[in-house]
């Protein structure tokens, strides 16, 4: 259990960032309007912002997180984990000065810079840290305790900036964002690719101690996991990345469900805030609102519902539920009747949230243990291209429907496209468990028929 402290302390990290991280995303529709159009609730040039800057910041991580991943992998994650924490504190503090229209856009700007050193890279290297400490039997429990660990800091800096004035907000963030620099470099102990093949080698089991016996013992997934081709030196090549992604039917189908699924839900981030500043005219506090239920959802969902049913089901059963509710997440924003009923469909998030931690789950028991960083970057590295699809698929989409020349009244056309690729996801996911229940009976007949 002495290892426990180290996942403490970066827990408390963890939460720290995304305080800071968060706490301005309910004022920052807002700042963004009053710069670039004044007085108005309806913005196109908004919207284009918002989603270049996605699109750039998702095409620099697609490139950058699996790079930072495998070299966490040879130096150390708390090495590498120093340089998102430390390059987010600068658009904070750019707008904790001023909000002005000159302000906003040296803040546009090197927020695009950060983001491509932030977006992605820090949840990378929290999983890999993660996946070095926890055995591989344990991984789905203590991912959903990263995540609930992650969305509390969400709720905590949404909570805060509910209560706050715009200019004490951005100044709050980037004071906790420096915090967060500090105490990563003083508390949280550096980790290697340590290699917990076995529950015997697992510090979150009381008592536990690795044998010899346990590291000669392997299960018939093991000997099945990919690996990267060796190379000497220097940083994988994108076929090393590709085979390792198609080296089983595992990653390959968990790869294309992270694909749909966060083309899915960057395309609803992308729309959501204008869609309802424009169709329910809301403003900082009902996105504040709205954000609080969604966190609080994820928060419940993770730390409480996802450890029990971890022990329960496996993951595909998990991933399965929850991209199920993140459909009807969705969906029900994009049909929404009233102003209450987003915040209705935030509660579904309870299931939803069932989605990364499955995903990543599979990811880390489908490698070996010197390979975490740069699988989870590999993930991260979709999750970044999705990124840019979808700025460049839905901006254009949101900003026609919500402007007055629309030729029809639904506004919430562009939702409930991502919605639909919510469901292509869900519709894979479902595929992938039939044809992996049909492998299993396959190997176990092969396996009687030798004994």
């Amino acid at each position: 259990m002495k290892d426990l402290a180290g996942l403490g302390h970066l827990f408390v990290a963890a939460f720290l960032f995304n305080f800071a991280s968060y706490m301005v995303l309910p004022a920052i529709t807002d700042v963004t309007m009053d710069a670039v159009c004044p007085g108005r609730d309806e913005c196109s040039v908004a919207i284009y912002l918002a989603g270049f800057q996605s699109a750039i910041t998702g095409l620099g991580a697609l490139v950058v997180t699996p790079i930072v991943g495998n070299l966490s992998d040879k130096y150390g994650r708390k090495a590498l984990m120093t340089l998102p924490v430390t390059v987010a504190v600068v658009p904070l503090f750019i707008l904790a000065c001023n909000r002005s229209k000159v302000y906003f856009y040296v803040y546009y700007v090197v927020r695009i810079v950060a983001g491509v050193f932030c977006e992605g890279s820090m949840h990378c290297l929290l999983l890999a840290y993660v996946a070095d400490q926890v055995g591989a039997r344990r991984r789905a429990a203590a991912f959903g305790l990263l995540a609930g660990v992650s969305a509390a800091g969400f709720v905590s800096g949404t909570l805060t900036a509910r209560f706050l004035p715009t200019s004490s907000t951005f100044q709050v963030a980037a004071a906790v964002a420096a915090a967060t620099a500090i105490y990563l470099r003083v508390f949280v102990p550096d980790s290697g690719a340590n290699s917990f093949d076995d529950e015997a080698c697992d510090p979150l089991l009381q008592g536990s101690s690795c044998s010899a016996a346990a590291s000669s013992s392997s299960s018939s997934d093991e000997d099945l996991m990919p690996r990267l081709p060796p190379h000497k030196g220097g940083l994988p090549s994108l076929s090393d990345m590709v085979a390792l992604l198609t080296g089983s039917v595992t990653l390959s189908g968990t790869a294309i469900v992270t694909l749909f699924y966060s083309l899915g839900e960057h395309g609803l981030h992308a729309a959501l805030l204008y869609y309802l500043k424009a169709q329910f005219g809301y403003s900082k506090d009902e996105f504040a609102n709205l954000m609080l239920i969604v966190g609080a959802a994820g928060m419940l969902s993770q730390l409480t519902v996802m450890p029990v049913l971890a022990r329960l089901v496996s993951e595909e059963t998990l991933l399965i539920l929850g991209l199920l509710g993140g459909c009807t997440h969705v969906f029900l924003y994009g049909i929404a009747w009233s102003y209450w009923v987003p915040y209705f469909a935030g509660m579904f998030v309870i299931l939803s949230a069932f989605v990364h931690p499955s995903i990543r789950t599979n990811v880390s028991k489908s490698v070996g243990s010197n390979e975490q960083g740069i699988a989870q970057g590999c993930i991260s590295g979709i999750s970044s291209f999705a990124s840019i699809l979808a700025p460049l698929i839905f901006t254009p989409l949101t900003a026609w429907v919500l402007s007055e020349t629309a030729p029809f009244n639904f506004k919430g056309f562009s939702i409930m496209c991502a919605g639909f690729c919510t469901l292509i996801a869900f519709v894979i996911s479902m595929r992938m468990r039939g044809g992996r229940s049909g492998a299993s009976e396959k190997l176990a007949i092969v396996q009687h028929a030798q004994a």
